[in-house]
């Protein structure tokens, strides 16, 4: 009698791990054909992430200082490129995954949700590019001496802007993790206020983590962060108070 017990429970579980296994193989199979196609666009690419050395204060040269460098640059941001345009078929993936466990008037919320995580997604990372990504390298080169020349090598100046723009981008995808908690019953508005305080200190703590070591770029991390928490507060307490009509009903 044990025995089955045992199988019963055990079956499921292996059930859950392969239909996990082949919804990573199919995202990544997704990312794999994106990134294919992105490589071939690779100096486009390329040319965009320059837009933000044109209008800076302070001027600066890149250089290439190795022989593979810009092969490798090309193939990261088609790698890079490649998971941005797959981000909607991932975020499906994600949704078929634990929707089996969901209501059915809540799987219908798929759609908004793949939307909103996507284009959450690219504000932060459009913010970074555009806004933080400027001011930041202005404030670096601000700090360099008159007498020495602004040379910066491009896998560097890649490295620094993909790192900040792949942050940003994650980061805000904290409203739509409020949303899915809140409507799996796991969050509540008057938990994520009673941990305010907690909240700001932690988010104060990752900008100096995940960001470069400088005051600056922390802080234009931080602050967006600390708003971001305000809009999960907001965006929980709706669809809490969603959720209690529909359960009321």
């Amino acid at each position: 009698m044990k025995k089955k017990n045992i199988q019963d429970v055990e079956m499921p579980f292996l059930e859950h791990l392969e239909e996990l296994r082949w919804r990573i193989i199919k995202s990544l199979i997704a990312v794999v054909v994106f990134t294919i196609v992105a490589f071939f666009f690779s100096d486009q690419i390329l040319n965009f992430l320059l837009l933000t050395t044109k209008n800076l204060k302070h001027q600066f040269q890149l250089q290439v200082l190795k022989v593979q460098t810009v092969f490798v640059i090309k193939l990261e941001l088609a790698i890079i490129t490649g998971v941005i345009f797959a981000l909607p078929y991932i975020f499906y993936q994600i949704w078929a995954f634990i929707s089996p466990g969901l209501l059915e008037k809540e799987r219908k919320y798929v759609i908004p949700v793949i939307t909103f995580a996507t284009v959450s997604f690219l504000v932060g990372a459009a913010l970074a590019f555009f806004v933080i990504v400027p001011i930041a390298l202005d404030f670096f080169l601000s700090l360099v001496p008159e007498t020495v020349k602004n040379n910066i090598a491009l896998d560097f100046y890649f490295g620094f802007v993909a790192r900040i723009v792949l942050v940003f981008g994650i980061v805000f995808e904290l409203p739509v993790v409020s949303l899915l908690l809140t409507k799996l019953g796991i969050l509540t508005p008057k938990m994520l206020r009673n941990y305010r305080r907690y909240a700001i200190v932690i988010i104060f703590v990752l900008a100096a983590i995940l960001t470069p070591p400088d005051p600056t770029t922390q802080l234009l991390l931080a602050l967006p962060l600390v708003l971001l928490y305000e809009v999960t507060i907001w965006t929980s307490y709706i669809f809490y108070r969603k959720k209690n009509k529909q359960e009321e009903r």
